[in-house]
């Protein structure tokens, strides 16, 4: 199982922007688990800025350091770990690149090898150094925590993350000064070294490898003993001449040597209990390591600088083919790097032609979908307005064939009615001529002509009953017939509304 890494809440979230919706400073963030690396559980104050990018190195499940990362300058701006352990023996290198700091949208949470990166991180190298920037140069990749002072059975140590651009013997002799002083000087005066907290950094120059990785002005070591009682800060800067000799100098004239002016242990890794005993100890170990590294430089051969080295010397991070590589090689690497950026261009453009692919076939699907939710609402309404119109008109039908029958009951009526007045008229005729005869003698002169009018209008009565009964009789017929029809076509009408 790869190293993994989490990125603590700190400079990448400045250049994202938010935290849960606010800006998150360096000292509200920390380095979540890997605070146990620093002392008091407390980072360097006063190194805050935009382009710092917090890391909790994580490696086989558990933490194993800490590292401040510049995506400015491409370089750690320090690696905080504890007391060293032996490391073991036959560790492979393999340089690894951190997907997030280059995509913060990455769901990569374990550092990765560059050449797997390529294929899955957007803009690879935009912010972080890759191994791919050293080639051709007469810088390597050193280590600020190296390998050799580490107890990690993995290889966290080779994070690109925690590396800056030096040259071969300068990263000789920085690995040297560090194991020496570590076997020599701190750890022995600091009990069993579990209290012993290391810090170690670069500062910047203005020179770049590639125009792209910074290469650093000077490297710088604090430690802290926080032994109760008999605890000891103590500080060394090593400049990155080949010459030059590591100088010992107390931590608050280290802090006034790096940018910002941090405090990088809290109250001083409590000065005001410091042993000065142990102090005058660790002064004479590492006068005695710089003697020997005078006497190296002096006789000018490298080979004497086995003379110098600790038990852990033996255990230097091996050099990586491509650092110790031909002519050849380093034209290899200068012509696969154009095909490299070519590959990640291609990826780019293939992952966002994908990303608005995918989001067109969405937008025109959410459509589809809206019309078709449109439609079939539609088409329900329809269907219910239809049915409740056919059940209005079921529901009318018996109320409109009792009106019906009404009616018609009502015209018969009517027609009895106009038989009996005819029945009348017919059965008072005679008896009114009766009555005319028995009163002829007296009436006869006078009343032959009133007779014969009444005979008359006796006459067009019965004509007139007979054409009032006939036309009423129809009348009521006809009137009966139409209020059925009606209904009749009514009904087919709402039945049958595209025939008609």
């Amino acid at each position: 199982m790869g190293p993994t890494r989490c990125l603590a809440l700190g400079g990448l979230l400045a250049l994202a922007g938010l935290l849960e919706g606010r800006l998150v400073s360096e000292q509200e963030a920390g380095f979540g688990e890997c605070d146990r690396f620093f002392y008091a559980g407390t980072p360097p104050a006063g190194l805050a800025a935009a382009a710092h990018v917090k890391i909790c190195q994580r490696s086989e499940g558990a933490e194993r350091f800490a590292t401040l990362y510049s995506t400015w300058d491409r370089i750690p701006v320090y690696s905080a770990f504890r007391a060293a352990r032996p490391a073991p023996l036959g560790a492979e290198q393999r340089w690894l690149v951190e997907p997030q700091i280059d995509d913060p949208n990455s769901s990569l949470e374990e550092v990765m090898d560059e050449a797997d990166a390529i294929s899955s991180v957007n803009n690879l190298g935009s912010k972080q150094a890759l191994h791919a920037d050293y080639l051709g140069s007469e810088y390597q990749t050193g280590q600020l925590y190296p390998f050799s002072l580490s107890s990690d059975p993995d290889t966290a140590t080779f994070t690109l993350t925690n590396a800056a651009p030096m040259t071969p013997s300068f990263q000789k002799r920085w690995y040297v000064n560090l194991n020496s002083l570590m076997d020599r000087a701190l750890s022995p005066q600091c009990g069993d070294g579990e209290e012993l907290y290391i810090i170690a950094g670069a500062v910047p120059s203005d020179l770049k490898v590639k125009d792209k990785v910074t290469i650093p002005e000077f490297v710088w070591l604090a430690a802290c003993c926080a032994v109760p009682g008999g605890g000891w800060a103590m500080g060394f800067v090593k400049h990155t001449g080949d010459r030059e000799v590591i100088e010992d100098v107390m931590v608050k004239e280290l802090e006034k040597l790096l940018p910002f002016t941090p405090q990088l242990f809290q109250n001083n890794c409590g000065e005001s209990e410091q042993d000065t005993e142990k102090m005058k100890k660790i002064l004479e170990m590492v006068n005695q390591v710089q003697d020997e590294e005078r006497r190296v430089d002096s006789e000018g051969d490298s080979g004497t600088l086995s003379s110098m080295r600790s038990t852990r010397t033996t255990l230097l991070p091996p050099e990586a083919p491509g650092e110790r590589s031909s002519l050849l090689r380093k034209l290899l690497g200068f012509t696969a790097t154009p095909f490299i950026k070519l590959c990640q261009l291609i990826y780019f453009l293939a992952v966002r032609i994908l990303k608005y692919l995918v989001y067109f076939l969405w937008y025109v699907t959410k459509q589809v979908t809206r019309g078709l939710e449109s439609c079939l609402y539609r088409l329900g309404s329809a269907t219910v307005s239809y049915f409740l119109t056919i059940g209005e008109e079921l529901a009318s039908i018996p109320w409109k064939v009792l009106k019906v029958m009404v009616r018609i009951t009502r015209a018969i009526l009517r027609i009895l009615c106009c038989l009996l007045k005819v029945v009348c008229r017919i059965v008072g005729i005679p008896v009114r001529v009766l009555v005319d005869v028995a009163t002829f003698p007296v009436y006869t002169i006078g009343a032959v002509p009133i007779v014969c009018k009444d005979i008359a209008m006796g006459l067009g009565g019965i004509i007139s009953l007979f054409f009032d009964t006939a036309f009423g009789t129809m009348g009521g017929l006809f009137q009966v017939i139409f209020t059925v029809g009606k209904q009749i076509g009514y009904k087919i009408t709402f039945d049958n509304p595209g025939e008609l």
